[in-house]
C-alpha cells in the first residue's frame, strides 16, 4: 500500500510566491528520486465549523494563510530511500538557509502516512 508524508506549513501571504518558487524545485528533486506524486496545497476556504481548523492548528499569525502538501511514495520503505536521497542532494541543502527560508520551519506539522483508503 502507498505511503504518504503529510505537511501542515504556516506561510506569509507576503512569500507565497518564493514558497511557490521553492516548492517547484523541491517537487523537481523529489521526482528525479522517485517520489510518485507532490501536491502542494493553499489555504482558501478555512473558516470551517467543525473540527479544528487549519489556521487555529497551524496557530497562524496575522498575515499568514495555511499550505497543505504530500508526497507520495509505493511504500514506507520507498519513502525512506528517497527521502535518504534527497538529503544527500546539494539543491536542497542550497535552497533551506534557516535565515531566508519562506515559510516558519519551526511551526510546520509533519508526519509519515500509511495510505488505508485509496478511491
Amino acid at each position: 500500500m502507498a505511503y504518504v508524508d503529510g505537511f501542515l506549513l504556516p506561510v506569509p501571504k507576503k512569500k507565497l510566491q518564493a514558497y511557490r518558487r521553492m516548492a517547484q524545485k523541491a517537487a523537481k528533486i523529489w521526482r528525479e528520486h522517485g517520489a510518485l506524486e507532490i501536491r502542494e496545497c493553499v489555504g482558501e476556504d478555512l473558516a470551517v465549523k467543525m473540527g479544528v481548523p487549519f489556521p487555529r492548528r497551524a496557530a497562524l499569525k496575522a498575515g499568514e494563510t495555511v499550505v497543505f502538501s504530500w508526497i507520495m511514495f509505493k511504500s514506507r520503505a520507498h519513502r525512506d530511500r528517497v527521502n535518504a536521497k534527497v538529503m544527500k542532494d546539494p539543491r536542497i541543502s542550497n535552497m533551506c538557509d534557516p535565515k531566508d527560508m519562506p515559510f516558519d520551519f519551526k511551526r510546520m506539522c509533519y508526519g509519515g502516512f500509511k495510505v488505508m483508503v485509496a478511491a
